[in-house]
Formats: C-alpha cells, structure tokens, sequence
C-alpha cells in the first residue's frame, strides 16, 4: 500500500510535489491502494464545520421552468420566467433550470465521457496533466502549491474563449463539443432573459458582451476513505459572470443560504445556474453570487461538469464596475472598476481559502 504520511517529520511542499509528480490526480492515490487521506487533503474543523447532515430539510433551491419562454404568443409566461429569475438571483444567488433546451442524452452522454476520461489507463490520462495554463489539461487542484488544503477532486478543463480547443482527447472529444454547443445557444438566451431580469433592455448584457465566452471543467470526485476529514470542493464563490453546472445523481452540491447549507439536490435532466462574482459587481450586489461547495462521500464516483459564462475574450482587460442603473447618491457604487485579468490574478494567487475574493475589491 502506498502512503504520502511516512515521514516523521512532515515535509508538506515535498509530499505536495511528491503527488503531483504522479501526474495521476486523486484517483492515482486510490488505485495505488492508499486508506488514509493523506495530511495536506485534511482541512481544519472550521473549515469541515456542518459537514452533512447539515443541510435543512425546510430549504430548497428553487427550481424554474423555462418552458415557453420564447413563445412569442404567450408574453405573460416569459414575464414569469424572468420574474423567477430576478427572485432567485436576488435571495439565493442559485436556481436550478429544466425544459432549457439542452437534450438529456447530451448532458448523460458528457457525464458519462467525464468518467471514462478519468477512469482511462494512467499512462493515456497523464498525458494530458498539467500546471501550465493550456487549451485542455488535466490537473488535480489549480491551487494545490497555495491552498491551505487539497480538495479530493480532479478536473480535466476546456477552453471555448477562441472557440473549439484543439486537441480534445478522443475519448470525450465529441461528448464536449456537442455540449458545449448547446450551452452557447442556453448562454444567448439567459443573456436576454438576465438583461430583462435587471429591468434593462434584453440585448443590454449582450451588447456590453458580458456573457460571451464559455470555458468547460469536467470534474471528478472519486469516493473517500476519510470523509469526515476532507472536501470535494472549498467552499467559494464563482470566478465568471455566471455558472452553469451538470451534477450526476450522486448529489454533494451545497448552497450557503441564511447561514445554511443547503443541498443542491440532483434532478435528472435539470441545470444548475449559480451568479458569479462579476454579476454580483456589475448589478452593485442587486444579484448575489454565493458561496458554495462540494462535500467528500464514501460514494462515488461523483462527476460533473461547470461550465463558466465569461465576459468577451478580447474583453479580459476592459473595466467593468457596477452598472449606472443599480447606483446612485443614496446607493453610490459598491467596487471599484476591475478587469476579468485583474479579478482572476488575485484569485488564482489566494487559491481557495474560503474567503470571498469579491470583498477584496469593495471600494
């Protein structure tokens, strides 16, 4: 069997270099036999704090259907829609969306395409493992050398920012092209349907290119021998102008909410769409992007898959800071005028720590 927590005097920068050497992830420590959640996946009780069962039985995300939505006969329909949207972004900063348009046979099949990457032989996946920041790569924690603790995750990513990556990894190539392909067009119409849900005109977030750019992560949780003493994902807030996410059945998803977690529970065939901290800026906090997280099972394997909604690609240094209509003398801005770049240097040095990164940039 092996083990990464041998030494008597603890080393964490070599047993953190010691794995990622593996290029083989999380799943490489279970296939090599470990039992024990090796010491720098451990994370402090405060961090661990109401771990499940802690969500609330009298809580739940709301759930929108988004059928008619585009039925120019039925105008009061639609209104509903984009009312749903407002009441959600507002207090929960989470919804989950069904009848969207995105086929179910497509979102099983990138599911499925998730796994059988993962689960591929070693030698094949680790190819593709990097620390670089690529097109596609395979990775285990993007801040495993700065985070206070790893998360038992893996994630392969793709970037759409310049269109379709090249190379995808045969096995899953299709499955994500064809994904992806549907989510542009969901992208389009959440971004009139968002417009309006801010009381602007529908092409306003489009015509600022707000919600222009995707960028795919297909992220695996294999099963933990330790739960009690990790997590799938810290809790955090998202990177993005919004957040589209494809959980399995596994479930795990949980939602801060009033001082709660709240589970995320999986409905076949539904999205999850979460605000990201550059709509909560832009919107002046009308819109919350809320922490969240993904608890560590004995079950497993989870997968899924997030798909960040980005401002333009040629965009990523323009200024953004909160939008005239949501200030004024009496509610004067809440941030200064940041850059995607500038937002994503600083998150990406501070790693996930628990701490908001939005705060970091409040005037």
């Amino acid at each position: 069997m092996s083990s990464y927590d041998d030494d008597v005097q603890y080393d964490r920068a070599k047993e953190i270099k010691k794995f990622d050497d593996t290029k083989l992830g999380v799943k490489g420590l279970l296939d090599s036999g470990v039992t024990k959640v090796p010491k720098f996946f451990i994370h402090s009780q405060e961090t661990l704090q109401n771990l499940p069962p802690s969500s609330s039985p009298c809580l739940n995300v709301p759930v929108i259907d988004f059928k008619g939505y585009d039925d120019e006969n039925d105008m009061i329909r639609r209104s509903n829609i984009v009312r749903e949207i407002r009441e959600a972004s507002s207090k929960w900063g989470f919804f989950q969306m069904v009848n969207h348009g995105v086929p179910i046979s497509v979102m099983d099949e990138l599911l499925n395409v998730i796994r059988e990457f993962h689960e591929q032989p070693s030698e094949i996946k680790k190819e593709w493992y990097s620390r670089d920041p690529k097109k596609v790569r395979f990775y285990c924690n993007g801040d495993l050398f700065v985070a206070k603790a790893a998360n038992w995750r893996d994630t392969i990513s793709f970037d759409f920012q310049d269109g379709p990556p090249h190379p995808i990894p045969l096995v899953c190539r299709d499955g994500v092209i064809k994904y992806v392909e549907h989510i542009s067009k969901l992208r389009e119409k959440l971004s009139e349907l968002f417009s309006e849900a801010l009381g602007l005109r529908k092409d306003y977030l489009s015509s600022i290119e707000f919600m222009k750019t995707e960028a795919l992560l297909g992220h695996y949780y294999p099963p933990c021998p330790e739960p009690e003493l990790t997590i799938g994902s810290t809790k955090h807030a998202d990177p993005s102008s919004l957040t589209i996410v494809l959980q399995d059945s596994i479930g795990g998803l949980q939602v801060l909410h009033q001082d709660q977690w709240v589970d995320v529970t999986p409905i076949h065939g539904a999205l999850v769409a979460n605000i990201g901290d550059f709509m909560q800026l832009i919107t002046n906090d009308e819109f919350k992007s809320v922490e969240h997280r993904v608890v560590a099972r004995r079950v497993g394997p989870r997968a899924s898959a997030a798909c960040f909604i980005n401002p333009s690609a040629t965009h990523r240094n323009k200024q953004y800071g909160p939008i005239e209509a949501f200030t004024s003398n009496q509610s004067p801005p809440k941030y200064r005028k940041i850059s995607l770049n500038e937002y994503l240097d600083y998150y990406r040095s501070k790693g996930l720590d628990g701490n908001k990164v939005l705060s970091y940039f409040r005037v």
